[in-house]
């Protein structure tokens, strides 16, 4: 089965499955663990769900998060809905930013809403820069404008990796 985020065909990073929802990793994360969580059905908003797909998307929020955070260490997470262009959406898919936090990660613990919010958020601008050079992702701890998107092959490890991790983390 081919899973589609928005246009793109994401199925090698998909990790985890639902009835209607998919985690996939994310192609330029923010920070370590940036995963993102998506319904089946390509619909551009929340409000263009069914009762049972926004359920299954949030149950599937909460049992990917809890792993995410055990991977990562995490002592928090950013759990976010950019739903619409003009709150930052760039893919016209519902989606669900979870992003694991750690002390001291970035300036200010506010600042991930920044990075959400630039540019080189912009998946459409990424995946063109996947294409130009297939580069692996530069630390967190480079200014934002410099991070490149990762390759199709480190997203599959990584998506792999996860995806083990529900089978063995006892958290679902």
């Amino acid at each position: 089965m081919t899973i589609y985020f928005g246009p793109f065909v994401v199925t090698r990073q998909v990790f985890y499955k639902s009835k209607h929802s998919f985690a996939l990793v994310n192609l330029k994360p923010l920070l370590p663990g940036h995963v993102l969580v998506c319904p089946f059905r390509v619909v551009p908003r929340i409000r263009d769900l069914t009762a049972e797909e926004m359920a299954d998307l949030f149950v599937t929020v909460q049992k990917v998060s809890k792993v995410i955070e055990d991977v990562y260490q995490g002592q928090s997470l950013n759990i976010a809905v950019q739903d619409g262009p003009l709150a930052g959406q760039s893919v016209p898919h519902v989606h669900c930013h979870i992003i694991p936090r750690k002390l001291n990660d970035l300036p200010d613990v506010d600042d991930v809403y920044k990075l959400l919010n630039s540019k080189d958020a912009d998946i459409e601008l990424s995946f063109e820069q996947l294409k130009a050079r297939n580069r692996a992702m530069i630390s967190p701890d480079v200014p934002d404008s410099e991070r490149q998107p990762r390759s199709e092959e480190e997203m599959w490890t990584e998506a792999t990796f996860l995806a083990s991790q529900f089978t063995t983390s006892g958290k679902l």
